[in-house]
């Protein structure tokens, strides 16, 4: 390309002095610009189609189908609130856990926090900051926090033909704060859950989401047996349930800690539930 170009310029040079005129050199294409295409729509999180009669889905955790399962997990943590809990907030019992926050977001876990209304409206600034972080997504976990069925846990129970307005008043206390990062999924406080509940939540469009590794951090007092249960039961494709409530479970960023290196030494991937889902 030199040589050609040095012979351009000597016989450029030659016809100038004889009277003639230099060729004009090519013209240099325009590159298209990127800001000129159309950005791509954002993503839609993966739901599960309805179950029979338009029954709620319900998943669990990742099919492992034939063959070596990839390695992946997903850490998921409750942000628990009851709707009757609002003197104790007032009184200093404290429902959130930035500790946990702070500690996922250095060592870069992604995360699904599965949050109540309540705990929305009683830590606006912390659902923003968690729903407006790319590292988590954050789901329904009602808004009262009450059961879906009797005898769960001795929570109060939703009436049947309230159980959509509960949880479509969870997903509004998040736009009132600001949550960005908003998935279609939902968690039954304590779990707990019919066929009733499925029939009855079935106007909400979401899909449930339970687990298959129990961490038992909720009033644990030892991060060591925390750890000690999540890394006995972890297995490609599992969703593992968690706490986001300094009262309820105060050992478990302690626990997190030690199940995250481990795991990765282990070669485990995490994700978010969405991910997890997509299979």
């Amino acid at each position: 390309m030199t040589v050609l170009m040095a012979a351009g310029v000597v016989i450029g040079g030659a016809l100038a002095g004889c009277g003639g005129t230099a060729p004009a050199p090519a013209p240099v294409p325009t590159p298209t610009s990127p800001a000129s295409a159309a950005p791509a729509p954002p993503k839609k999180p993966p739901t599960m189609a309805p179950g029979p009669a338009g029954r709620t889905p319900v998943f669990e955790r990742r099919p492992t189908g034939g063959g070596a399962a990839e390695k992946v997990v997903a850490l998921t943590f409750d942000a628990d609130m009851t709707a009757d809990q609002g003197a104790r907030a007032k009184a200093g019992e404290r429902f959130d856990n930035p500790e946990l926050i702070a500690l996922l977001r250095r060592l870069k876990v992604p995360s699904t926090v599965f949050m109540t209304g309540r705990w929305a409206e009683e830590y606006p600034a912390q659902a923003k900051g968690i729903g407006t972080d790319d590292l988590f997504e954050v789901a329904n976990h009602s808004y009262s926090h009450y059961a879906f069925t009797a005898d769960c846990y001795g929570l109060p129970v939703v009436a049947k033909d309230a159980m959509t307005r509960d949880v479509e008043r969870a997903f509004s206390a998040f736009r009132q704060a600001g949550v960005r990062n908003v998935v279609p999924y939902f968690r039954f406080p304590g779990g707990c859950y019919d066929d009733a509940a499925l029939r009855a939540l079935a106007p909400a469009n979401v899909t449930a989401v339970q687990w298959d590794v129990v961490s038992g951090d909720a009033f644990a007092t030892d991060a060591g047996a925390v750890a000690e249960q999540v890394l006995d039961g972890v297995r490609p494709g599992s969703l593992v349930v968690m706490h986001c409530t300094r009262s309820a479970a105060p050992v478990t960023a302690e626990a997190i800690s030690r199940i995250v290196p481990e795991l990765r030494k282990r070669g485990y991937r995490f994700v978010k539930v969405s991910e997890l889902m997509e299979g």
